[in-house]
């Protein structure tokens, strides 16, 4: 055993995974996050929030990538379609960026949870790999719809006070939780950012303890 790192005697089996459907990492991690989980043997908890309220609450540039110097910004882009090559999954920059979440989250949130699961993945995919507009009601009437759920439903039930009351309460956990951007992850009380940290995320559900400050 490695200095610093003690195995727990009842690996944590579940990962909780902090998203929002604006950040093409958190697209990517959407991609890997559920075989992993059934690899493992977890279970994998969604947790929607809204992404631009966390930024305000806690100082952070509404869009992250558009704020960073020029360089920064070229390999950062270059890096979310490596990590696609690398993972062979679909993707392609949204036209339509930044995009109007709330409507999706919510969406996400009035679900049955049988159906959460498709429900993400086939929204991420309309917004990353189809470049379609989430923001709209047709579009996600017809997301809803091809993975089983009734969609007209599903979206008027995004105007629902107690919906929105959860996105807001959903967000406000994600604070808490000390959740700094999208995606993160929670084993146990380890919570881990970004989407080339899943890693990390196997590692504590088999038991890892990493030492830290």
């Amino acid at each position: 055993m490695k200095p610093g790192r003690t195995s727990r005697s009842e690996p944590m089996k579940r990962v909780e995974f902090f998203f929002d459907f604006s950040s093409p990492f958190a697209y990517l991690g959407a991609t890997q996050v559920e075989a992993l989980a059934a690899r493992k043997g977890a279970t994998l908890v969604y947790r929607p929030f809204l992404l631009g309220a966390l930024f305000k609450a806690i100082g952070t540039p509404n869009v992250p990538l558009a704020a960073m110097p020029e360089p920064k910004r070229r390999l950062i882009t270059a890096d979310l379609y490596r990590w696609a090559d690398h993972w062979g999954v679909p993707f392609r920059f949204a036209s339509r960026f930044p995009m109007n979440t709330v409507k999706p989250l919510r969406m996400v949130l009035a679900a049955p949870e049988t159906h959460v699961g498709p429900l993400v993945a086939a929204l991420y995919r309309a917004y990353w790999a189809l470049d379609r507009d989430i923001s709209a009601d047709d579009v996600l009437v017809d997301v809803a719809t091809s993975v089983g759920l009734d969609g007209a439903a599903l979206v008027a039930a995004t105007a629902d006070e107690r919906i929105k009351q959860r996105l807001r309460e959903a967000t406000e956990q994600a604070e808490r939780a000390g959740v700094c951007g999208a995606p993160c992850f929670r084993v146990g009380d380890l919570l881990f950012w970004g989407q080339d940290r899943l890693l990390f995320v196997e590692k504590a559900l088999d038991g890892w303890c990493p030492k830290e400050p």
